[in-house]
């Protein structure tokens, strides 16, 4: 709820062309209570204010500028985003008197543990990741009601582990997300936390599945976003994602030895070559060619599958390699190149492959 009485008293006083003296006339009282009232030092007592809705010629709830909050429960939780959001701590009242009204909304109850888990890692207030802690193990109980799907329950015990880690029971917190780390959804985060706890031996299994579960999701990404910008003709974009693509790749060598990544990059650069034709740019398209060749030709030589052979990653227990781009990096190439179907840039790529031979 929210009042705007200070405001609209001096509003409608001026509106009226009375002085704030005038007014106090008016009222019976002394111009300093008019001033006070106006400044929002204090608040006529209700028989006043009743006489002056009468005077003004308006209602109670006008003068007052009476607004009665959303107090559903979706309106309640986009507050206390924003509260979060805004790093305002009336976000933490907000959420008590919430779970007063609504104890039992999953909804509610996720969102109050929130705000009291971001406030309390901010200030490093353990009261409040005490209540955050509770909370999250209410929402547990109430996740039947969910129907958010990037929410379950494997979800809310990372944020109960994070919890843990910010109240520095690390221990507890590791464990936790161990249990929860069906997909290594949570390896980069065990493995940075085993890290900085001086446990480098335990944290790189961790810190290697990360890795291995980023580039796969680099790759994704990039392919995705080529076929984006592609549909939209939009071929600048789509040669800059998959530049950067293949340069984060790249950095992935060890020992100048080929690895998986190469036979990546051979098809990415494939097509670059193939919206640079599609731009206009034939002799950029040659030129991303000839690279993609050469990468092809390093990588079929000793073809590499074994995530060992890739910096910053080590074996992983049982981890394999697969991908559906082509038997060999050059077959990779000649997949994308088939699949443009265009004559002119299909003779370009064989002028390119025949160089080489």
């Amino acid at each position: 709820m929210e009042m705007k009485l200070a405001e609209n008293i001096r509003r409608m006083r001026k509106e009226r062309s009375l002085t704030q003296e005038q007014l106090a006339e008016v009222l019976m009282v002394t111009a300093g209570a008019v001033y006070k009232w106006e400044a929002g030092l204090s608040v006529p007592d209700i028989a006043l204010i009743v006489e002056m809705a009468d005077f003004f010629d308006t209602s109670v709830d006008a003068l007052l500028g009476y607004t009665m909050k959303d107090n559903r429960v979706d309106a309640i939780v986009k507050r206390m985003r924003e509260y979060r959001r805004n790093k305002d701590r009336e976000g933490l009242a907000e959420a008590e008197k919430a779970l007063k009204r609504y104890p039992h909304s999953f909804q509610i109850v996720k969102e109050s543990a929130a705000v009291f888990r971001v406030f309390g890692i901010e200030s490093k207030d353990k009261e409040l990741l005490r209540r955050a802690l509770e909370l999250l193990e209410q929402s547990r109980l109430l996740l039947d009601q969910n129907t958010d799907p990037e929410i379950n329950e494997q979800t809310i015990c990372a944020k109960i582990a994070e919890t843990y880690l910010g109240l520095g029971e690390v221990d507890k917190g590791i464990e936790l997300m161990k249990k929860s780390n069906a997909g290594g959804l949570f390896s980069s985060k065990i493995g940075n936390t085993l890290a900085q706890l001086d446990r480098a031996d335990e944290a790189t299994p961790y810190l290697s599945e990360a890795m291995a579960k980023l580039t796969a999701d680099l790759c994704n990404i990039v392919s995705g976003y080529m076929n984006v910008f592609g549909q939209r003709r939009d071929f600048a974009s789509a040669e800059a994602i998959l530049s950067w693509g293949v340069d984060v790749l790249s950095g992935l060598h060890k020992n100048g030895k080929p690895n998986f990544f190469d036979k990546v990059n051979s098809a990415f650069l494939a097509a670059k070559a193939q919206v640079q034709f599609e731009a206009g740019d034939a002799s950029a398209a040659r030129e991303s060619l000839v690279r993609a060749r050469d990468l092809a030709v390093f990588f079929d030589a000793v073809p590499s599958y074994d995530e060992s052979d890739i910096r910053f990653m080590s074996r992983i227990e049982g981890a394999s390699v697969h991908d559906d781009i082509g038997a060999t990096a050059m077959d990779a190439i000649q997949s994308v190149v088939d699949d443009y179907e265009k004559v002119a840039f299909t003779a370009l790529w064989e002028s390119v492959k025949n160089e080489k031979e």
